[in-house]
């Protein structure tokens, strides 16, 4: 057996998604690789292979974190949510008053003597849609109640977006949108969906204050000038232009890997517009076979869900899918000028260390779901196989067969069959032979088959049978 075929047999769970999961790690690698050749020549004279070396050994520790969250049982993260919310609120207040300002943006704490950068607003995504599962799952029926709902739902929503947004606006979006829908499939009453939204206004409100006496701290300058972008111009920033000219010289089949052009034109060619790279290089066609996995993604969890038994197993899986989706589905509104610019990568594909390890997570958490599901599945059908009847065998040496005998008594004839192991019932008469798999009931008699004998009064037939036995209440005697 070779290596392909052990590891296909190895790999639990929906082995879609793992083919999914695999398409996009071969993407990025290629995408990847052909989009940091400005910034290889700009920073180190033009080697591309060190920038490659680097994505790679980060893509594959991701898949490595993947592959240890799908043996690990996804339940360990409902008790883990709790704290890992407290971590993640700890990290986000940390980032805001200590990060690292890159591109006038405080996103990243650095983590001393490696002199590597870890993005927080990563870990507070995978926090809170573990935390807002576990949650609703607490409450399987239909939330109403104030108390289940605000303090350990929206409370926590408002909390972790809130600190995300001054620096990463999009991804705070994007966050939240993920959480109103996991909240809507949770069955939480309308009411306080809508007390989610009116916070979540103020909050911005707040920020907007705050920015008056701390403009370094919150964005909105950068928001307004990309909105105004958006909305003033049809052809929109300068990224966008550039996007737009990449997308169409892809046309149908695209000039093929490591021949764009307008990669050397856009700022972040390798992370925020790598789509656009992607559509110049493999065309409409590719374009689509990259949108259809996200989606395929997304049907392929709704599977699962309407088979878990598991309702945090089914929330969860929902959410991590629904954030990986929306996030896609968003980089590729801001490459084609639908919605204004952010900073949002394309998942799984773009350059980047944190977002691909949480991303590598997020899918491994959702093979675990997966996982488990399948082996329920399992566990379900060998159980049931059990439990079902045996075809039951004739003894003695002679043949397998049904047969009828009918019975004559005083006050008239009485006559059923049962297939397989039944027999015949009378109320009294003359008892017959039966040489079959059922047994043979009548005006009593003997057995010496593999049923019992039971005899009123008289002496029945012969029964050599099986499975059935021999029943009678009383009758003639011959």
């Amino acid at each position: 057996m070779n290596f392909g075929a052990r590891l296909y047999a190895e790999l639990r769970g929906d082995r879609v998604i793992w083919m999914i999961l695999a398409v996009l790690s071969i993407f990025s690698i290629l995408t990847v690789y052909s989009s940091t050749g400005t910034i290889a020549y700009k920073l180190s004279g033009g080697n591309t292979t060190g920038y490659l070396m680097k994505h790679v050994v980060i893509l594959g520790f991701g898949l490595f974190l993947a592959y240890l969250a799908y043996l690990t049982p996804y339940m360990r993260f409902m008790k883990m949510a709790p704290w890992l919310w407290l971590i993640a609120f700890g990290l986000l207040v940390f980032t805001l008053a200590f990060g690292k300002d890159i591109n006038h943006a405080r996103r990243w704490i650095e983590i001393p003597f490696i002199n590597l950068t870890f993005q927080t607003s990563d870990f507070g995504k995978l926090a809170l849609i573990l935390l807002v599962s576990r949650e609703i799952t607490r409450h399987k029926d239909y939330i109403k109640d104030f108390n289940k709902a605000f303090m350990p739902i929206i409370l926590p929503i408002i909390i972790i977006c809130g600190l995300i947004a001054p620096a990463d606006l999009s991804t705070a979006i994007v966050l939240f949108v993920t959480c109103f829908a996991m909240m809507f499939i949770g069955r939480v009453d309308f009411k306080f969906m809508f007390l989610l939204i009116l916070m979540a206004v103020v909050s911005f409100a707040f920020l907007l204050v705050i920015h008056k006496f701390a403009p370094n701290v919150v964005r909105v300058d950068t928001w307004i000038s990309r909105i105004q972008d958006w909305v003033s111009s049809s052809d929109g920033s300068f990224q966008n232009q550039q996007a737009k000219i990449a997308i169409a010289n892809g046309e149908i089949f695209g000039r093929g890997p490591g021949n764009s052009i307008q990669r050397n034109y856009l700022p972040t060619p390798y992370a925020d517009f790598i789509f656009a790279v992607f559509c110049e290089e493999y065309g409409l066609v590719g374009s689509f076979l990259l949108l259809s996995l996200y989606v395929m993604l997304f049907f392929r969890v709704t599977r699962l869900v309407t088979i878990s038994e598991k309702s945090f197993g089914a929330m969860v899986a929902v959410g991590l899918s629904l954030n990986i989706v929306i996030q896609a589905l968003a980089n590729m509104a801001i490459s084609v000028h639908l919605v204004p610019v952010g900073g949002l990568t394309l998942p799984m594909v773009s350059w980047g260390g944190t977002s691909v390890l949480f991303t590598c997570l997020f899918f491994g958490i959702i093979l675990s779901v997966s996982r488990y599901i399948e082996q329920a599945a399992a566990q379900s059908a060998l159980a049931g196989a059990t439990e079902a009847p045996t075809a039951p065998t004739g003894g003695g040496g002679g043949q397998q067969q049904a047969q009828a005998a009918s019975q004559q008594g005083g006050g008239g004839q009485q006559q059923q069959r049962r297939d397989g192991g039944g027999g015949h019932q009378g109320g009294g008469g003359q008892g017959g032979q039966n040489r079959g798999g059922g047994g043979h009931q009548g005006g009593g008699g003997q057995n010496r088959g593999g049923g019992g004998n039971q005899g009123g009064g008289g002496q029945g037939g012969q029964n050599r049978g099986g499975g059935g036995g021999n029943q009678g209440g009383g009758g003639q005697r011959k």
